[in-house]
């Protein structure tokens, strides 16, 4: 396969894998303990950390495709 093909692979994995990460984590207002500012939805995350899901979905999508590599190279998965 080219380096376009594991890319494009990369890239849909971290998509699914995005999905998959968001909601851990998240706490809204009633969760914290904390009242809810007026004008905003109560259910809206008080912190989303979205840098540290980027890299945590970077570095699981990296294993994945890292396992889909090993795998296409052996002839498991067929090509």
């Amino acid at each position: 396969m080219k380096f376009a093909s594991y890319l494009a692979i990369y890239f849909v994995i971290w998509w699914i894998v995005l999905f998959a990460v968001l909601p851990f984590g998240i706490r809204n207002a009633e969760e914290a303990g904390e009242a809810v500012p007026q004008g905003h939805e109560a259910g809206a995350p008080m912190v989303h950390g979205l840098r540290k899901k980027f890299l945590i979905t970077s570095l699981i999508a990296a294993v994945v495709l890292a396992v889909v590599y090993m795998a296409l190279q052996s002839n498991i998965l067929g090509s």
